[in-house]
Order: C-alpha cells, then structure tokens, then sequence
C-alpha cells in the first residue's frame, strides 16, 4: 500500500493543510486524449463496466495532473436500471428514459438495489483502485433524489422542468414517496461505495438549483436530512454540489455533511459572508480554462486567497472539465495551487 496523500480528507474535515487540495469534477474522461482514443472502441458503459479500464481512466488524471483526489469515473444513473428504470446515455444528449414517470402507480412500482449483485463492475473498480492503484483518496458519489426523479420524469435533460414540479405540487403523496425510494437507493449505493473502499461521497443535486428556497425546504431538505443524517455512520467527509444553486447554499450549510460545493456564481467570501463556516469547495468557472494563462493565474488567486481567509477550502472548478479544457492546462492550474498555498 503506497502512502497515502490525505491532504483532501484533512481540508474536508476543516484541519489545517500544507497546501489547498485540487481536484476537478469530471477531471477524468472527456478532455484527455488517452480517453478520447478509448472511446473509439468503447462507450461509456462498456468502460464502466469493465473494472481495469474504468480504474484507469479514474486514475489517469491523478497520474497526469497530480490532483489531490481521484473521483470515480461513472455516471449519476448507473443505479437507476437496478430499480426499473430503463436508462440510456444518448452521445450529444445524455441519458434518455423511455419509460418516464407519470403516476403514483409508476412510483410504487421502483425497486430496491442490491449493490453487491446489481453493480458490482462499481464497486470492484473501487476495490481496484484503493487496493492496488491510487496514492490519493478516492471519491464515490451518487446523483441526488430530486436530479435523478428530473431525468425520470421528464425522460431526460430539461431546461426548465416544467413536468418534474408539476409532479411534485400536483402529486405530493407520489412525490415523497418518490423522494423515499431514492433515498433508500442511494444510502445503500453509498454505502456499498464506501465498505468497497471510497474515502469520500460527493452528492450531486446539479439541477436542484430550479427549485426557489421555501419549496426545496418542504420538498427536498427533509431528504437530504435522511441521507446524510444515514451516511454521518459511515465517518468519511461528505460533499453537496450542485449548479445554479447559491440560494440553498446555507440551506445545505445547515445538513449534516461536511463540504459545501459551490459553483462559480458566488464567491467564497460571500459564502463566509452568509455564515456557512464548514469546509467550501470551488469554483473556478471550467469556461475561464481556455482563457489565456494570465487570466486563468488571476481569477485562481482570488478564489485561493478568499479560500485561504480561514479554515476549510478545497479547489476546484464550479462545474465539470468539458471535452476543449487542454490536459496541460490542469497539469500547470494544480501546480500553482499547490505552489501558491503552500505553507
């Protein structure tokens, strides 16, 4: 077992660090060219289920970036066929339900997942790879009940989610039984993650942000509530992220997690501002990657400097790399993190 560089879990736990840990939502995949070539004989579900692959891409970045922490390559949906639901990630799309929800009676329906038997491909990657393969902590992480029941409502990505809230202010009773049901997928999905050997869970809520604050109050924060309430068990740190989502930021501030995400739209300071003293992570915009090195040194700073102001901060982009992001540019944008806080 090669030592490892807990440097993430210590700055997810509010402890002081050498340096501001780096790692980027979807660092591994799209933008690298090792991956690129991959896919020319792989889809993305073949890759994940395919153990040895699916750990070298997940570790690819942390070789070639020198990253703080790997996050498991896969997707928010792969446990969604364990329960009945028919999904499939379209290229230029992304996932497509053929079978969307639309009663009480498609609700009760859903099952329950059996982590050990219905993905098992998941959770031997992770053995792979904190086993055998990385020096860093590994991040499991699964999407979050009210982005899930988006895709299985509308049939697949929205830009409004007109049909997902008409389901949840017309149909309450369904709805939280809904919610229940992805609850109790998700606490066993995390849960196998973790006894497999992930060191870290990041939730990711990415379309919750289309909720105002006083409905995701009554009809997701009790969720939330259950599931981390569930997951405080298993005493790894737990992240929230989600997208166009700073109004709930000190409504996620008040669950019992340890990192709130945030995406570029607020600033660490104005976080701290807010009150939320628990460990934040962001949130260069990915768009200011393909600006000149100048600008992208500059914005860095800020965001390190306001990071630095007190305990807690984890670097990292405010959403995923996107497939133009240079691989060079993340190798050089880690490097001065590391440099720039190094104590």
């Amino acid at each position: 077992m090669r030592h490892l560089n807990d440097t993430f879990l210590k700055a997810a736990r509010g402890e002081k660090t050498d340096h501001t840990p780096v790692w980027f939502m979807r660092q591994a995949g799209r933008s690298q060219p090792e991956y690129r070539k991959l896919k020319e004989q792989y889809s993305l579900f073949d890759i994940t289920h395919q153990p040895e692959i699916c750990a070298y891409v997940t570790r690819l970045p942390v070789e070639q970036y020198n990253v703080d922490a790997a996050i498991l390559y896969k997707d928010i949906m792969t446990p969604l066929p364990a329960i009945g639901v028919d999904v499939e990630i379209k290229s230029g799309i992304g996932p497509v339900i053929d079978n969307p929800l639309r009663s009480v009676q498609d609700v009760e329906k859903l099952g329950e997942i059996d982590p050990e038997s219905d993905v098992p491909y998941v959770l031997e990657t992770i053995r792979l790879l904190t086993e055998e393969q990385l020096n860093v902590p590994l991040i499991g992480f699964a999407g979050a009940p009210f982005t899930l029941a988006s895709y299985m409502i509308e049939g697949g990505p929205s830009k409004n989610y007109n049909k997902t809230k008409a389901f949840m202010y017309a149909e309450p009773k369904a709805w939280f039984t809904l919610m229940d049901k992805l609850a109790e997928m998700t606490i066993t999905y995390v849960h196998a993650q973790v006894k497999a050997g992930a060191k870290a869970i990041q939730l990711f809520d990415s379309w919750v942000g289309a909720l105002n604050v006083a409905d995701y109050r009554v009809f997701i924060k009790p969720v939330m509530e259950r599931i981390f309430t569930e997951l405080r068990a298993e005493n790894v740190p737990l992240i929230m992220f989600g997208v166009g989502a700073s109004h709930l930021a000190k409504d996620w501030h008040d669950l019992p997690l340890d990192v709130v995400g945030l995406d570029w739209r607020m600033q660490i300071s104005e976080a701290r501002e807010l009150g939320l003293t628990k460990t934040l992570q962001g949130n260069l915009d990915p768009s200011i990657l393909l600006a000149p090195w100048d600008v992208i040194e500059e914005r860095t700073k800020a965001i390190l400097d306001q990071g630095m102001a007190s305990p807690g901060h984890i670097f990292n982009l405010g959403h995923g790399v996107f497939p133009e992001v240079n691989p060079d540019t993340l190798k050089r944008l880690t490097a001065f993190v590391h440099e720039y806080t190094a104590k």
